[in-house]
């Protein structure tokens, strides 16, 4: 397997590791030379399972498990994870409430709303302002973000609108911190088109003809075609590259 080494000794913290897409990104990372923290909420077995596939690599790899609007102060996690482990180069912001599958999907509008600022957002930024604060300091490192990319064009539905409301927050922050924490720390964010993940897995026939039709390259995406892009987005190759909020979509232009 061709392993690209742009991250040679760079130590990456990926939270929502434990599956879907942010695992994809801890393993495509640990595949390019990083040694990574898997971050879950309490999923510690699965968590584990994606630092062993990141030993195999030949990278060092730990689990840190916090439940962001659960357990108290992000940042107070997240100082600690500094001190014990850091300095770290990257901090991938990947996790988020999962308000489309299990118990959670019958929670109400409000509820849903609630999960989503408290995870998707207040965590992101509190994190983001705490770690991108250290790496300023120290004078370099890289921070990426996920949005969503229909979030500034809209979807139908209460679940449109909910990610609508809380994925563009993210968008817009993330160009906003970028600014903040230039020259010295690159800001980027990732907005995904239709990837499957364990909601897309059990869509329904009409979900699956849709993604079909809104996506040109008539397929859905899948979590490696998001890792890809963040390994490139995280590395030096893009070191000429910050503010910016890349789709990720299979052409989806509307």
């Amino acid at each position: 397997m061709f392993e690209f080494a742009g991250l040679a000794g760079r130590k990456v913290l990926v939270t929502g590791a434990s599956s879907g897409i942010g695992r994809a990104i801890a393993l495509e990372l640990a595949r390019a030379g990083a040694d990574l923290i898997v971050h879950a909420a309490r999923s510690e077995e699965a968590a584990e399972t994606t630092a062993t596939a990141c030993r195999k690599l030949g990278r060092n790899a730990s689990v840190e498990l916090h439940a962001f609007g659960e357990q108290k102060s992000p940042e107070e996690w997240a100082g600690r994870v500094w001190e014990e482990q850091g300095p770290l180069d990257v901090w991938v912001n990947n996790a988020g409430a999962d308000i489309l599958t299990g118990t959670q999907a019958r929670a109400s509008y409000a509820e849903k709303l609630a999960m989503l600022l408290e995870v998707d957002v207040k965590a992101c930024m509190l994190l983001n302002h705490l770690i991108g604060g250290k790496m300023k300091a120290r004078g370099k490192g890289v921070i990426l973000n996920i949005g969503w990319d229909q979030a500034d064009r809209g979807m139908e539905g209460a679940s449109g609108e909910l990610f609508a409301a809380t994925k563009n927050a993210v968008m817009g922050y993330s160009r906003s911190l970028a600014l903040s924490l230039a020259p010295e720390v690159r800001v980027n964010c990732i907005a995904p088109g239709w990837i499957r993940t364990a909601w897309g897995d059990g869509a329904s026939d009409a979900w699956q003809e849709r993604v079909l039709r809104e996506t040109p390259l008539q397929r859905w995406g899948t979590p490696e075609d998001i890792a890809r892009l963040a390994r490139f987005l995280v590395s030096d190759e893009a070191s000429y590259i910050s503010g910016q909020v890349i789709c990720a979509n299979g052409g989806a232009v509307r």
